[in-house]
């Protein structure tokens, strides 16, 4: 794209680079498309430096394929999460019943919708900002997303008829969240990254809620950290449920998949 104004390419990506941004070259192109003037593109510049993520100054996040919005403060889709949405195209076909919680912005439900083409498909936040904007990426779907805590809003029919649950839930440890690079720390909601004393607190939840929640020979499919596999598959099988892990080293990725026995 032609940037409508003179600009130092070189000097804007040593600027980027200097301040810690690993894909300095990429980045300017993406800011230089979103700038219409020099004053915008330097506002944008100034906040990226600061530490914003660049696709909350973008307004959107590349996930799977696809273009999703993601407003400030809302977590932002990960590439490593593609393994998710393979492993549950894999273990579900088309016409499926879906849910997904913790859904953050949308961007797995809308993965999933192209995927799966599925016959039900709903999401779930407790954070009001995902919420929002979830309901904003998926309105062309007419997906309805339901603001609550897991499984809680979900209509009580559904008990017992879902072939798929997936869950991007928070699995960071509490102590390692200040760890989390700045731009994560600072900039998403800590409801979206803090999962407790050990990082499983939600997932606990998620995986002993599921199995009253899913049909026979339905799935589970959620995404953790390679260390908290053990005790995550114990989890899966105290709630009923048959475990299976799945890793992918060039995303560095790891999912759990549990199902219901028939």
């Amino acid at each position: 794209m032609t940037v409508p104004f003179h600009v130092d390419r070189p000097a804007l990506v040593r600027q980027l680079r200097a301040a810690g941004c690993v894909y300095a070259e990429d980045e300017a192109q993406l800011l230089l498309d979103a700038a219409d003037s020099p004053s915008a593109l330097a506002d944008l510049v100034a906040r990226r430096i600061a530490g914003e993520p660049l696709e909350h100054l973008l307004g959107w996040a590349e996930f799977c394929g696809l273009r999703v919005a993601v407003d400030p403060g809302v977590f932002v889709p990960r590439g490593r999460t593609a393994l998710l949405v393979d492993v549950a195209a894999e273990l579900v076909g088309p016409s499926a019943s879906v849910v997904d919680l913790c859904c953050g912005s949308g961007a797995t439900t809308l993965a999933l919708a192209r995927r799966l083409a599925p016959r039900r498909l709903a999401a779930v936040d407790i954070d009001p900002g995902a919420v929002a904007c979830a309901r904003r990426n998926l309105a062309g779907l007419a997906v309805p997303v339901f603001a609550g805590d897991l499984f809680a809003p979900l209509p009580p029919q559904w008990q017992g008829r879902l072939d798929l649950v997936v869950a991007n839930a928070p699995y960071v440890p509490t102590s390692a969240v200040a760890l989390m690079p700045q731009e994560a720390r600072l900039h998403e909601v800590p409801v979206a990254l803090d999962g407790g004393p050990d990082g499983l607190s939600v997932l606990r939840r998620v995986a002993a809620g599921a199995a009253r929640w899913l049909a026979p020979g339905g799935h589970l499919v959620v995404e953790a950290a390679e260390g908290q596999v053990e005790e995550l598959g114990a989890q899966f099988r105290a709630a009923g449920l048959v475990p299976r892990v799945w890793h992918d080293e060039e995303r560095d990725a790891t999912a759990v998949s549990g199902r219901r026995p028939d």
